[in-house]
């Protein structure tokens, strides 16, 4: 592992005023990376593998950030499931271990967006590679890899302590804030048969009640147009933030007093979200695994039986973008609209199913391998010398056995329940892509709370 490239761990504590700083230096490298092109295109009018994806993976496509942080998360996902389910065997406690695990996970990471670059360059998202030449293929798988380190790179830069939280959090917030920021305020506009309209749903609202001279129906197309964003996407996605923070507050505190001093008690708090975003985030890699090889494969072998069994593409709406039209994939993606929904109430009830089940199985299995299981968590207390009030130190377990796993999968199910109501309702940025953002805001503002408490008494100095 000594090969890899690796960010040191600082040798004091860094303070706050810094940290800031490294997180806005690791924003902006990312966002000049999501607007650099590509070097080499030749065309990117193809059906995008990955569109309804973009967001939520921190993509933009044709520009360095094309696989955004899909090998990372990847690698992590499969990296923690091999040492859940003890294939390999990792003892978080001793820094050899840890430093092996990291590297492997990295080096996975690299492989894996090695991988994807070469799929992506030999299936022609970027022109025909007979036409592209040997030399450019090659440019552009390198360019891909190298943005793929770059990515792991800036995320281990936070995680080691420089900056807030991780690059993959800061990545996914940024994404989704900017694409509804887009939404509502685009100046872009468009004509469909009945006059300019802008893109921004905000813009456009002023714009058609001053322009249309039938204002009912300039306000009625402001509120509900189906073919760019309106003002009920934009009401549907503050309605949203709004469950999900509120949801937030949700928690069970558990009552602990100290067995070494006398009258010492405080209580442990179990989160609703006890997993926070991982069982959204970890489904997003696997969907969007599941789209991207369905998609490629589909796309060479079309009359294939198990191909077809794995997912049927269509293109939508008379554009080149390809949607699921049958198949596995299709049934694990989102009805398009309400009235899609309604109008093929299979679909939406397997998906459904799909969703409430997979988050809830996934926050599950996150807490076994992640180290906030229950036994991790009785562990914990007993060092701390801290028992749950009522309980002796042999039957702690067994009352966080009671109340872990069932927090853990219930409010999996819940985001993915709140993931499908945003879908339904139409909300900017995907159902999950809004959860994940949501939580992560949250999240760096409990850190920024935090921090400031604890840096309160020495100042802001760098």
């Amino acid at each position: 592992m000594a090969i890899l490239p690796e960010i040191s761990a600082p040798e004091r504590k860094v303070p706050f005023r810094q940290k800031v700083l490294w997180t806005a230096v690791t924003l902006f490298i990312y966002l000049v990376c999501s607007q650099v092109p590509l070097y080499g295109i030749m065309s990117s009018d193809s059906s995008d593998p990955l569109y309804w994806m973009r967001v939520i993976l921190a993509s933009n496509r044709g520009t360095l950030m094309e696989l955004g942080i899909t090998p990372i998360i990847t690698s992590g996902m499969l990296m923690q499931l091999l040492a859940g389910a003890n294939l390999i065997q990792v003892d978080y406690s001793l820094k050899e271990d840890r430093s092996l695990f990291n590297g492997a996970q990295k080096l996975l990471a690299i492989v894996i967006a090695f991988g994807q670059a070469i799929v992506s360059v030999l299936n022609g998202l970027y022109g025909s590679p007979s036409e592209l030449g040997a030399g450019i293929c090659v440019l552009l798988v390198l360019q891909l890899v190298v943005a793929g380190i770059v990515v792991v790179l800036l995320d281990e830069l936070l995680q080691k302590g420089y900056g807030l939280g991780s690059g993959i959090s800061l990545f996914i917030a940024t994404n989704v804030c900017e694409t509804i920021l887009w939404k509502a305020l685009s100046p872009s506009t468009f004509n469909f048969g009945s006059g300019s309209e802008f893109e921004g749903a905000l813009i456009a609202l002023p714009h058609l009640l001053f322009t249309r001279s039938n204002k009912a129906r300039a306000l009625k197309d402001a509120f509900y147009r189906q073919n760019l964003p309106n003002v009920m996407n934009l009401l549907a996605t503050v309605f949203i933030f709004g469950i999900i923070i509120y949801l937030q507050g949700f928690r069970v505190e558990l009552p602990v007093t100290s067995t070494r001093v006398r009258g010492q008690r405080a209580t442990y708090p179990i989160k609703l979200f006890y997993t926070s975003n991982m069982p959204i985030m970890l489904q997003s890699a696997l969907a969007s695994n599941v789209f991207m090889i369905s998609q490629l494969v589909y796309n060479r072998f079309p009359d294939n039986i198990l191909v077809r069994v794995l997912g049927t593409w269509t293109p939508y709406q008379g554009t080149t973008q390809m949607i699921a039209s049958g198949g596995l994939a299709y049934y694990m993606s989102p009805p398009l609209s309400i009235t899609e929904a309604i109008m093929d109430p299979i679909h939406t009830a397997v998906y459904v199913a799909f969703m409430l089940t997979t988050c809830a199985v996934l926050s599950k299995t996150w807490v076994e391998i992640s180290g906030s299981s229950a036994r991790d968590v009785a562990k914990q207390l007993k060092d701390q010398s801290m028992v749950i009030v009522g309980h002796r130190d042999a039957s702690v377990y067994k009352e966080l056995k009671r109340v872990i796993p069932t927090a853990a999968a219930f409010g999996g199910a819940v985001l993915g329940a709140v993931s499908v109501l945003a879908d339904l309702l139409g909300a900017i940025g995907s159902g999950t892509g809004i959860l994940l953002c949501t939580t992560i805001i949250y999240q760096y503002w409990e850190m920024f709370v935090r921090e400031s408490i604890e840096t309160s008494g020495e100042g802001f100095a760098f």
